[in-house]
C-alpha cells in the first residue's frame, strides 16, 4: 500500500465550491469514527533485530482485568486461599511457568517475554484502562468517568499516529471489534487533546460473521474509486480554502476519507475471505481469534498500531471481571486467548512479520492475591503481568518480578507509562517529545523510561 503525507495526497487544497458540496463526502463522517471530529529469568532465544525501528504494534486488551495467577504469573508454592485451583504447567523455557490453560502459549515461550512487575495506583476500570492505555494517570484520579473530554490523554495509538506524522500509514491507527464501555465510553480509547486528525478507525463488527465487511470503506452509491479520486483532483483546481483553522481540518478529514474509499488495497485489508479455512480455524472461529488474524492482515498491509478489544465473546458480555466463581470463568475464557495469541505470534513468524511487529497483551490490572468468599479474585493494580512478543524482543525472558504472593514487585518495578514509552521507543519515536494541550499546557509523549532490557 502506497504511504506519504495526507496532506498532500490529492495535491492543491479543496475549492470554496467544494466546501459547499461537502454532502458529497458527508456519508463517511459520520460512518467514520477516525475521521470525524533488567533482569531475566530463562534461557533467552536469539533476539530479532532491535536497532531496527519496529513498523507496527498489536495491543490485545483483556478488559476487566485477568488473573496473573490463573495464567502468567503462578505461585503453585503460595497457601491454598493465594495459589487457587489451577495446576501449572512447563514451558518452552526451563524455569518458566505458566498456568494450566495456557498450552500453546507455553510451547512459544521462547518467543515471549513477561514483564511481571507491571503496577500501577488506578483501582477501578475505567481510571485504569485510562492509566493503561495512555500510560498517564488520569486527571480525575480514581474517580475518572469521561473518556473523550479535551483535556484527556490521548491513547497509545493516537500518540504513534501523532509520532510518525508523515511517515504514517493511512490508515495509522486501527481499534476493533467494538468500542468498550463502562456505563460511558471507556477511557483511554481516544486522540484526547491531539484532536480528530490523529483518532483511531473504529471497526464495529465481528469478523467471525459470515460476509464481515466495513461498510464504512466502500464507495457511495455505484461509484467506482478511480472515478471519486479524479473528481475531487478536478474540484481542487479551484480557488482555496485557507490553511488554517475549522476548513483545513475538514479538509484533511476529506482527503483521508478519499483516499481510504479509493483505495482497493485497504478494502482488502479488511476482508477475512481471502484467508485460508485452516488459518482461520488455528486462530480459532471466536470473536477473540477472528480478530487477531484481522488484526495480522492490516499490520501486514502496513497498519501502525492496531487495538484488539476483548471483552465480549458471542455478543455478550465476556470480560474478565471475576469477583466471583472465578476458576470456571477463566476456563471459559483464558483457553480462545490461549489458541488466538500463539495464532498470532507463530503466523506473524512465519510471514517474516515478528521482527518489525510488537505484541502486547495486558489487561488494566489483574487479580487480588487472596481469593474472597465468593471464590473470586478482586480488582489488583500493584503487581501483574503484561506480555510482549516480537519486535526485538528478547524471548524467553521474565522481567521484574512478584513477591512470593503476587501482591507487589519485588524488582524492577514497571509503569504503564514504561510500556507506552517502549512501545514508542520501538518505533523510533522519542518519548520526551513535545506535545501541547489545546490551553498551550506542553506534555511529554511519555513520562516513562523505555525497557531496553527486554530487547537484544
Amino acid at each position: 500500500m502506497r504511504r506519504g503525507n495526507l496532506l498532500s495526497e490529492f495535491g492543491p487544497p479543496i475549492s470554496r465550491r467544494r466546501w459547499l458540496q461537502v454532502s458529497s463526502v458527508a456519508w463517511l463522517g459520520a460512518a467514520l469514527p477516525g475521521i470525524s471530529g533488567g533482569r531475566s529469568q530463562g534461557a533467552s532465544s536469539p533476539a530479532g533485530d532491535a536497532s531496527r525501528p519496529i513498523k507496527s504494534c498489536i495491543i490485545v486488551f483483556h478488559y476487566g482485568g485477568p488473573s496473573q495467577f490463573e495464567t502468567f504469573d503462578p505461585k503453585p508454592d503460595a497457601p491454598q486461599g493465594i495459589r487457587g485451583e489451577y495446576r501449572t504447567i512447563a514451558t518452552a523455557v526451563p524455569g518458566i511457568q505458566v498456568g494450566e490453560y495456557l498450552p500453546r502459549v507455553a510451547q512459544i515461550m521462547d518467543r515471549l517475554a513477561l514483564v511481571r512487575s507491571m503496577h500501577h495506583p488506578m483501582r477501578n476500570h475505567n481510571s485504569a484502562a485510562a492509566e493503561t492505555l495512555t500510560g498517564r494517570t488520569p486527571a480525575g484520579g480514581d474517580l475518572e468517568l469521561l473518556a473523550d473530554e479535551a483535556r484527556s490523554f490521548p491513547t497509545l495509538g493516537s500518540c504513534v499516529s501523532f509520532g510518525l506524522g508523515p511517515r504514517s500509514h493511512v490508515l495509522p491507527y486501527v481499534a476493533l471489534p467494538y468500542t468498550i464501555y463502562n456505563v460511558v465510553q471507556l477511557p483511554g480509547q481516544t486522540a484526547g487533546f491531539l484532536g480528530g486528525a490523529f483518532e483511531r478507525f473504529q471497526v464495529t463488527g465481528n469478523p467471525n460473521d459470515a460476509g464481515f465487511r466495513v461498510s464504512s470503506l466502500e464507495p457511495p452509491g455505484n461509484r467506482q474509486p478511480l472515478e471519486i479520486a479524479a473528481r475531487e483532483r478536478l474540484l481542487h483546481t479551484l480557488d482555496a480554502l485557507p490553511e488554517n483553522g475549522p476548513p483545513a481540518e475538514m479538509r484533511l478529514y476529506q482527503r483521508r476519507a478519499l483516499q481510504l474509499v479509493s483505495s482497493d488495497a485497504v478494502r482488502h485489508s479488511f476482508d477475512l475471505e481471502h484467508e485460508s479455512p485452516q488459518l482461520r480455524d488455528r486462530y480459532g472461529r471466536h470473536l477473540l481469534g477472528q480478530s487477531l488474524l484481522l488484526a495480522r492482515r492490516l499490520v501486514e498491509s502496513g497498519v501502525n498500531v492496531v487495538t484488539v478489544f476483548d471483552g465480549e465473546r458471542n455478543g455478550q458480555d465476556a470480560n474478565w471481571d471475576s469477583h466471583q466463581t472465578i476458576f470456571p470463568r477463566h476456563r471459559q475464557l483464558i483457553p480462545p486467548a490461549d489458541q488466538g495469541l500463539s495464532a498470532l505470534v507463530e503466523d506473524l513468524e512465519s510471514r517474516g512479520l515478528l521482527d518489525s511487529t510488537l505484541v502486547v497483551s495486558m489487561g488494566e490490572f489483574g487479580r487480588t492475591p487472596k481469593i474472597n468468599g465468593s471464590a473470586g479474585r478482586d480488582h489488583w493494580p500493584d503487581c501483574y503481568t503484561v506480555v510482549l512478543a516480537g519486535g526485538g524482543v528478547r524471548g524467553g525472558t521474565v522481567y521484574g518480578a512478584s513477591d512470593k504472593i503476587g501482591a507487589y514487585p519485588d524488582r524492577d518495578p514497571v509503569t504503564p507509562a514504561d510500556l507506552t514509552a517502549t512501545i514508542l521507543w520501538r518505533f523510533g519515536i522519542d518519548p520526551a517529545r513535545e506535545v501541547r494541550d489545546p490551553v498551550n499546557r506542553p506534555f511529554r509523549l511519555s513520562d516513562g523510561t523505555p525497557i531496553r532490557a527486554l530487547f537484544g
